[in-house]
């Protein structure tokens, strides 16, 4: 990959963050603000603009020959545009077109999120050297990239992987994508906390409601959260098991701030794919943790800007 330096967004439903990263992967500066998700459209852009100031102030902002961007989806990266699920303000936003014009005309490359993290997990983390992998994000919500035959296959507007709104229950909860049953309906933080509540879980006294507290619970033998736990870890197998028969992908690596919760969550996912996968070729299949931390939106972004400079495909990947 070349050594260029390039500017990197990873835009999300909490925060905002960008990096100048080089083509070794390593972040140079960064930048980040909260993400205003329930405000309008123009003040989440101008968040992201303030985000693209603070890179500009840095020295090496000069030399950055491109802009990767990482957005919450759903992204149509033909069209420039995005319409992330959990930011209503922004429908068929066209991200590209004003990101290229608040950094001077840089070239702008767009990518689902989940397609970022695989990108950054197959150049330099759990994926590195399988040629046939699902990656995933599993945090506020969920979501999933491929690499197939050794390239990353974002699809033809970005989103393909996107494995947090596979139905795995016909008659399930409804989505807010429109459908019933999805694995992010299930999987997410949020939702596993509802489950828990839902089940009698109850939080400690400092009233914390998150999916980390119901893991410490947990760990601790609560059955309302095991339980919760135990059924996004039931969701997540479905969706794995179904995307591997699809297109024969050999490793799943999972990350987000859910997986944090460790074997609390691997281990009834590893049980339950048992389950699910079952026909000859996937009954191999591995499940292991992500391994590029909080960092992996940023160099995937990176790694699909690095990759339009160096006028391939498949470079960083």
């Amino acid at each position: 990959m070349h050594t260029d330096l390039v500017a990197a967004l990873d835009i999300g439903g909490t925060k905002i963050a960008g990096a100048l990263v080089d083509g070794h992967g390593r972040i140079r500066t960064r930048a980040q603000r909260a993400t205003p998700a329930q405000e309008d459209g123009e003040t989440v852009m101008r968040a992201v603009e303030s985000v693209l100031a603070e890179l500009s102030a840095s020295p090496l902002w000069d030399t950055a020959s491109a802009v990767g961007i990482g957005s919450a989806g759903p992204v149509d990266a033909s069209a420039g545009t995005v319409s992330p699920v959990n930011v209503p303000g922004w429908r068929d936003y066209p991200l590209v077109r004003r990101v290229r014009a608040a950094t001077g005309g840089l070239p702008v490359e767009l990518i689902g999120d989940g397609v970022a993290i695989t990108a950054a997990e197959h150049w330099q983390g759990a994926a590195r050297g399988h040629d046939n992998a699902l990656c995933m994000v599993v945090s506020t919500g969920v979501g999933g990239g491929l690499v197939l035959n050794g390239r990353l296959h974002p699809g033809p507007t970005g989103n393909a992987g996107h494995i947090g709104h596979i139905s795995v229950d016909l008659d399930g909860d409804p989505c807010p994508c429109g459908a019933r049953g999805c694995v992010e309906r299930m999987a997410s933080g949020p939702n596993i906390a509802r489950r828990a509540l839902d089940d009698g879980w109850l939080p400690g006294p400092d009233g914390d409601v998150s999916a980390a507290a119901v893991a410490d619970a947990a760990r601790r033998g609560d059955p309302a959260a095991l339980a919760s736990f135990a059924r996004a870890a039931q969701a997540l197998a479905a969706g794995i098991a179904a995307t591997a028969t699809l297109v024969e992908v050999d490793i799943a690596v999972v990350g987000g701030g859910v997986s944090r919760a460790g074997e609390v969550l691997f281990a009834p996912l590893r049980e339950a794919l048992t389950r699910y996968a079952t026909l000859s070729f996937v009954q191999r299949l591995a499940v292991v943790p992500a391994l590029m931390g909080t960092d992996a939106g940023l160099v995937g972004a990176a790694s699909a800007a690095l990759s339009r400079t160096a006028g391939v495909t498949d470079a960083g990947v």
